[in-house]
C-alpha cells in the first residue's frame, strides 16, 4: 500500500484529500500546524509539524517516510502574504525545498491559478504573469519542483468549493446561503471571471495522477466560466433563497492591497484527455455541496 504524506491537513482541500485518498485504500499521513482538525482523527494518522524549519520537516521525513507527497500547504490568501513577505517566502517556498528533499517515489504540488495574469481562461502552457505575491511565491515553487529533477507533477486550482465540516472554514458558497438564509444583503463582483473547482473533482483528478504515474503540469478546475455574481444567483436559485438581495457590484466596491486578475481561469482540455478528468457542472457542484 502506497503511503502518502498531505500536507495543509487541517486546510479545506488539505481535509478532502486526506479523507478522500484515505476511503480509496491509502495509507494517509496527514500533516499540518497545532492539532488535527480532521473529522476522521482516529483512522488518519496526523504529525505537527512547521514545515518551514528543517529540522522538523527532517524528522518528519524520517518518521513517515512516504511512497509519495502531496504539498499542499500554502499562506494563500494574497492581502496576508503582500503585508508580509518574508513570512509567506518560508511558508510557501522554503517548505517546498525542504520537503523535495525527501526520497519519496512521486512529488505532487499544489499550485493555484494566481501564477497567471488577465486573459483566462489558461492552458498548462500558458505564459505565467502573477500580479501579486502569493502568485509570484507559487510561482517560485513551480519552478522549483520542475527544477529538482523529481518525479513530480504540478497541480493548479481555482476557486475551490465544496462541502464543509465542524472546524472547517466556509467557501463562498456557505457565505452566500448564511447571508440569504438570514435575509441579510450581500455585494458580489461581477467583473471578475473564474473556474469554480468542485473539492471532489480535485481529490479524483489527484487520484488520477496517483494512479497513472502522471507528471508534468496539470489545471484541474470546473468547466463553467462565472463571476461570482453568477455563482450567487445560481446557488440562490439552486436552494431557493431571495436572490433579489444579492447586489451586482465591481471589485472597485472593495478595495484591495493587491491585484487580482479580472478574467482568470483555467482550461482543462489536457486533463480531460490524458487523466479521463470529468468535472461536475457548478450547478451540480452546488447540489452535491448541500446535499
Amino acid at each position: 500500500m502506497k503511503r502518502i504524506l498531505i500536507t495543509g491537513a487541517n486546510g479545506f482541500l488539505g481535509q478532502h484529500l486526506c479523507i478522500f485518498l484515505e476511503q480509496a485504500g491509502y495509507d494517509i499521513i496527514a500533516t499540518g500546524r497545532g492539532e488535527s482538525r480532521l473529522p476522521l482523527a482516529k483512522q488518519i494518522k496526523y504529525v505537527s509539524a512547521e514545515l518551514s524549519t528543517k529540522d522538523e520537516v527532517e524528522k518528519l521525513l524520517a518518521e513517515c517516510n512516504p511512497n509519495i507527497i502531496i504539498h499542499n500547504a500554502a499562506l494563500s490568501k494574497p492581502d496576508e502574504c503582500e503585508l508580509n513577505r518574508e513570512f509567506c517566502l518560508k511558508c510557501n517556498v522554503e517548505s517546498t525545498k525542504l520537503l523535495l528533499q525527501a526520497a519519496a517515489d512521486h512529488f505532487i504540488y499544489v499550485s493555484t491559478d494566481f501564477v497567471f495574469g488577465e486573459h483566462g481562461p489558461h492552458s498548462e502552457d500558458a505564459k505565467p504573469d502573477p500580479l501579486n505575491f502569493y502568485g509570484e511565491t507559487k510561482l517560485m515553487s513551480e519552478e522549483i519542483v520542475r527544477k529538482s529533477g523529481k518525479k513530480a507533477t504540478i497541480v493548479r486550482p481555482v476557486f475551490i468549493y465544496g462541502r464543509t465540516w465542524t472546524g472547517m472554514r466556509p467557501t463562498f458558497l456557505h457565505w452566500v446561503k448564511n447571508n440569504l438564509s438570514e435575509g441579510k444583503p450581500i455585494k458580489v463582483v461581477s467583473d471578475q471571471l473564474r473556474t469554480p473547482t468542485y473539492v471532489t473533482d480535485i481529490c479524483k483528478g489527484v487520484q488520477r495522477i496517483i494512479e497513472r504515474e502522471a507528471t508534468g503540469t496539470y489545471n484541474l478546475a470546473g468547466k463553467d466560466f462565472l463571476s461570482p455574481y453568477e455563482m450567487a444567483i445560481k446557488t440562490a436559485g439552486a436552494l431557493k433563497l431571495e436572490a433579489s438581495l444579492i447586489e451586482n457590484v465591481t471589485s472597485e466596491t472593495f478595495p484591495e492591497p493587491v491585484r487580482r486578475a479580472k478574467k482568470s481561469g483555467l482550461q482543462i482540455q489536457k486533463a480531460i484527455r490524458e487523466l479521463d478528468y470529468d468535472p461536475v457542472s457548478f450547478e451540480e457542484g452546488i447540489r452535491l455541496t448541500f446535499e
